[in-house]
C-alpha cells in the first residue's frame, strides 16, 4: 500500500495559488487513474485506487499547509504504512518554475508543510519538489507563494502535472531516476526546459 499526499490550502480562494501545486498534482494523478470518489477522513480528502497494481491512497490535507502533518500522520498510522511507502508532493521556491527534484529525507528548507510532516511522521519519506521559482526580493516570498499562477505559468504547468501523473508509477516501483528523466524528457519535448 502507498500514500501519496499533495500539499496545499483548502478553499476556492487558494486553488490556483503556487502553494497549491501539490493539490494540483494529486488531482492530475486522480484523473489519470481509476480512483474512488473523494471522501473526508483524517482531516483530509482521500481517495483509493490502484497504481501499478498497488493499492494507493491519494490525500489532500484540509488542515491548511502548516498543519499538514496532522492529517498525514493520522492516515499513515491508521493504515500502518511505513514512511518508505509515503510520497509527498509540494512547491519548492528554490527550484525554477517547472523543474522537479525527488529526494528521500532531508531538511525542510523552511517549508512549513514539510516541517509539520517531519514533526508528526519523521523525515525519511519521498519528496517530490515542484519548482515555483523564488522572487528577487525576500519581502515578496509570501505574496509569491500565495499568489496565483500567472498566464505565462500555464505554458508549463499543465504539461508538468500531466508528466507527473503519467510517470508516478515509476516512483511506486522505486525508480526515482527514471521518474525524473521521464518528466524532464516530457518537458523538453514540449520545449519547456
Amino acid at each position: 500500500m502507498w500514500l501519496i499526499a499533495g500539499l496545499g490550502n483548502p478553499g476556492l480562494q487558494y486553488q490556483n495559488n503556487r502553494h497549491n501545486i501539490g493539490f494540483m498534482a494529486i488531482d492530475a494523478i486522480y484523473q489519470s487513474f481509476s480512483f474512488s470518489p473523494w471522501s473526508k477522513k483524517f482531516q483530509a480528502e482521500i481517495s483509493t485506487g490502484l497504481i501499478n497494481g498497488k493499492k494507493t491512497f491519494l490525500l489532500k490535507p484540509q488542515t491548511f499547509m502548516n498543519l499538514s502533518g496532522q492529517a498525514i500522520g493520522e492516515a499513515l498510522r491508521f493504515y500502518k504504512l511505513d514512511l518508505k511507502n509515503f510520497i509527498v508532493i509540494y512547491d519548492e521556491l528554490d527550484l525554477p518554475p517547472g523543474r522537479v527534484r525527488v529526494k528521500i529525507g532531508g531538511g525542510n528548507n523552511g517549508h512549513n508543510g514539510i516541517k509539520s510532516i517531519d514533526a508528526h511522521c519523521g523525515t525519511d519519506y519521498c519528496r517530490i519538489r515542484l519548482g515555483i521559482g523564488r522572487p528577487n526580493s525576500k519581502e515578496l516570498v509570501y505574496q509569491h507563494v500565495l499568489g496565483n499562477f500567472t498566464k505565462s505559468d500555464q505554458e508549463w504547468l499543465p504539461s508538468l502535472l500531466e508528466a507527473i501523473a503519467k510517470n508516478i508509477a515509476l516512483l511506486i516501483k522505486g525508480n526515482k531516476c527514471l521518474f525524473m528523466n521521464e518528466i524532464s524528457q516530457a518537458m523538453k519535448n514540449k520545449n519547456l526546459q
